[in-house]
């Protein structure tokens, strides 16, 4: 393993920002892993911890196959994690929405001009993401249907589904976006928490990570074959929204099955803690996203539902 400094940046304020990768195998650019690029990405972060002490010892065993290398970066932005914001702290904007960067604008655009330019140029792109809807998803692959993508390489994660999705304006200057116009295979990884650690979703993403890895042979790992996964497409989800704001509990998690009319969420009055609204299930299915806070306003998205083949 080698840690290689991808991109610095100093502050008048705090010590100089050093974006870190780690550098397995040899020097092709077979594979590159991005995790937090937001600051609340703390399961993000974990889960590429827990990566590179996998890739560490495979790469010790002689397991990395060939002239294959494999970068993993950490953290993107952790000038926002260490003061608990979600972006950038100076402006509030978002290295994610940057992309492919500005080595002369503003300083997200630089941030993300920096990183491009080190992870640009590699076979394949996983990027560890995160949703802007607080809540809880089923672990899934994502990938942007930009004309690039190709679905049945996010089969070999054997995750349990993968979604495409039609990207809007705002989705083109995201990594997995333009990793895919500088002709790099990206995927994007969704566990079921963000900014809490879940050990067990934090597991089957390194396992899918390595298991994709293996089945692209560039390293050799021995795993458990995972899911054949369902295709689903972003816009045929159910979306249940709130008719109310209060205090929300939540009565179904990611991954449970519901049936039409069954009761998925209580709202509360936040004064007078009578229920003032009860959120049934539209139809039959399996949840995809849950809304997790303790708050919900008024018309929010707080279910998402993958609907039967029968409905």
């Amino acid at each position: 393993m080698r840690k290689e400094l991808l991109y610095s940046l100093s502050s008048p304020y705090r010590e100089e920002m050093k974006v870190w990768g780690y550098h397995f195998g040899k020097e092709e650019k077979s594979a590159c892993i991005v995790g937090a690029t937001r600051g609340n990405e703390i399961q993000q972060l974990y889960v590429c911890s827990q990566l590179i002490r996998k890739l560490t010892e495979l790469e010790e065993r002689g397991a990395i196959v060939g002239d294959n290398g494999i970068l993993v970066v950490p953290s993107v932005n952790y000038y926002a994690m260490n003061i608990g914001k979600r972006f950038w702290s100076a402006d509030n904007t978002d290295i994610n929405r940057m992309f492919p960067g500005y080595s002369e604008g503003e300083t997200t655009q630089r941030i993300a001009a920096g990183l491009f330019e080190a992870v640009q140029s590699y076979s394949y792109g996983i990027q560890l993401a995160s949703f802007y809807l607080p809540g809880d998803f089923v672990p899934h692959v994502r990938m942007m249907e930009t004309g690039y993508q190709n679905p049945s390489l996010a089969n070999l994660f054997g995750l349990p589904y993968v979604v495409i999705r039609k990207p809007r304006p705002i989705d083109t200057t995201t990594l997995n976006y333009n990793w895919q116009l500088w002709n790099t295979s990206a995927f994007s990884v969704y566990t079921k928490e963000t900014d809490e650690i879940d050990e067990r979703s934090a597991r089957q993403a390194v396992a899918a990570i390595l298991r994709f890895l293996t089945r692209m042979g560039i390293v050799r790992y021995n795993s458990h074959s995972g899911y054949i996964a369902s295709m689903v497409n972003e816009d045929d989800l159910l979306i249940v929204h709130s008719n109310c704001g209060g205090i929300y509990r939540r009565h179904k998690e990611a991954g449970e099955e519901v049936h039409q009319g069954e009761l998925l969420a209580d709202i509360i009055h936040p004064y007078e803690g009578d229920i003032i609204n009860q959120i049934l299930a539209p139809c039959d299915g399996i949840i995809f996203f849950a809304h997790k806070k303790p708050l919900v306003n008024e018309n929010e998205i707080i279910y998402k539902i993958i609907k039967r083949l029968h409905e």
